[in-house]
């Protein structure tokens, strides 16, 4: 769904843009669209239906490939025309499974084979994306190199000769390098409602979205389709900006990412003011500096899901910085995430819930216009709250989640539907406790 209010111009600076042509309110859906090629990230590849993308305890395995997996018969036979291809080249390669943008590139090329999918109705072709190549750095187009040769490997079997075999595919696209640079430039990560990642898509009209560090819309996923959501009022003509990265990070570490990864310097208002910059980095300095230096070895926990390490790991540091730095303080903040996460895995909710109280404040701070992430952490503390029984915090939190996700997921999404149903539970659980105390 293309909404009519939307037009691309060029935007000052920035190139292509989206923008809007009527006044928009908060909350409002202004685009939803299923990508044009996508596919399941192979770090979940065994948890998520490969089909509908929602997690599943037990999915059927493709008997050829191994590696596509169903969450029931209904999915498998819809994927199949998706996935006929596919799976001849991924049995081609076993027992190696090629990179995420591989498969995504080989998922493209497929469905321009697939006539019904080549809609020429985008608002930006393939053949306008941009690849970056003549912008980047000898290692990182060697790193690509490396890619694009993987991928004519794993096409071998069904389109050995992309240029002759695709007159869909537009002339920039044949070139295999060019081709994989276009895809990990545009490709868009499609997460589930905890926000973890679940797979990679390519969603070619919303590729014109320009970055801002503080955006005027956030994208939420429902299964593998897209949906962008206005976060605050916008006037006619105004552009439509989102964050390609997670915005809670100091402005040179954003910078960077966003060079590394898309070639361009942000001079968004954040980024030249330095916002709460001096907040992020409260605190004794000579103390937080083993916090910043302790997460990449913490992330690595994280990564293999050694919980019972991560979370010894972050109490020992949290406990011994504790009056030194306060809780707003960016090191401190993802290190009492990481001790939130490991809590939860490892089923400790008491601890869990001192941890992700702690957050909640801090949130608040950081997220001034309302954002998924912070909808998703009142979310978890409030589930916590419930389970152990403060029913009317947890009422209080809920209703503080909804707040935000009725705008950043509207009324309809999954996941506000279920936060509607928890708000319901506890209502009734207070009901049963007064009528039960009288």
């Amino acid at each position: 769904m293309m909404a009519p209010k939307l037009e691309r111009f060029v935007s000052p600076g920035k190139g292509n843009g989206l923008r809007t042509t009527a006044r928009i309110k908060r909350g409002e859906l202004l685009f939803s669209e299923e990508p044009l090629a996508c596919c399941v990230s192979s770090k979940v590849s065994r948890a998520v239906c490969h089909r509908c993308f929602t997690r599943h305890e037990t999915l059927l395995r493709c008997s050829q490939c191994k590696m596509a997996r169903y969450c029931g018969i209904n999915c498998q036979k819809q994927a199949w025309p998706d996935h006929k291809r596919e799976c001849k080249c991924l049995q081609s390669l076993l027992p190696r499974i090629p990179t995420d943008s591989v498969r995504l590139a080989a998922r493209l090329i497929f469905s321009l084979l697939s006539p019904s999918k080549g809609s020429s109705e985008e608002l930006y072709t393939l053949e306008e994306h941009e690849s970056h190549l003549s912008s980047m750095s000898e290692q990182k187009k060697q790193g690509l190199l490396q890619l694009a040769s993987m991928l004519e490997l794993y096409l071998q079997q069904e389109a050995p000769n992309l240029a002759q075999e695709i007159p869909s595919l537009p002339p920039s696209c044949r070139d295999p390098l060019s081709l994989i640079a276009k895809v990990t430039c545009n490709c868009f990560t499609i997460s589930d409602g905890e926000l973890q990642e679940i797979g990679v898509g390519l969603y070619p009209s919303l590729s014109l979205l320009n970055h801002d560090c503080r955006p005027n819309c956030v994208m939420v996923f429902e299964g593998a389709k897209l949906q962008l959501r206005a976060i605050r009022d916008i006037n006619p003509e105004e552009e439509l900006s989102i964050s390609y990265i997670e915005t809670l990070s100091l402005t040179e570490d954003r910078q960077r990412q966003l060079e590394d990864q898309y070639h361009f310097t942000c001079h968004c208002q954040r980024c030249d003011s330095k916002d709460k910059e001096e907040l992020m980095l409260i605190g004794e300095e000579a103390t937080w500096q083993k916090l910043k230096e302790a997460l990449p070895r913490l992330e690595g926990l994280k990564a293999e899901s050694d919980w019972k390490t991560l979370l010894d790991s972050c109490s020992h540091l949290l406990s011994t910085v504790c009056g030194d730095v306060p809780d707003e303080n960016l090191y401190k903040l993802r290190m009492t995430d990481m001790a939130l996460d490991a809590s939860i895995h490892l089923g400790h909710w008491e601890e869990a819930l001192t941890y992700g109280e702690r957050t909640l404040s801090v949130y608040r701070q950081y997220y001034p216009d309302p954002h998924p992430v912070h909808g998703v952490q009142l979310m978890r503390v409030g589930k916590l709250q419930h389970y152990l029984e403060h029913i009317e915090d947890a009422l209080d939190t809920f209703k503080q989640a909804y707040q935000i996700m009725k705008i950043t997921h509207g009324e309809d999404h999954p996941l506000t539907t279920d936060l509607l149903m928890k708000m319901e539970e506890c209502h009734c659980e207070m009901g049963q406790r007064s009528s039960s105390s009288h």
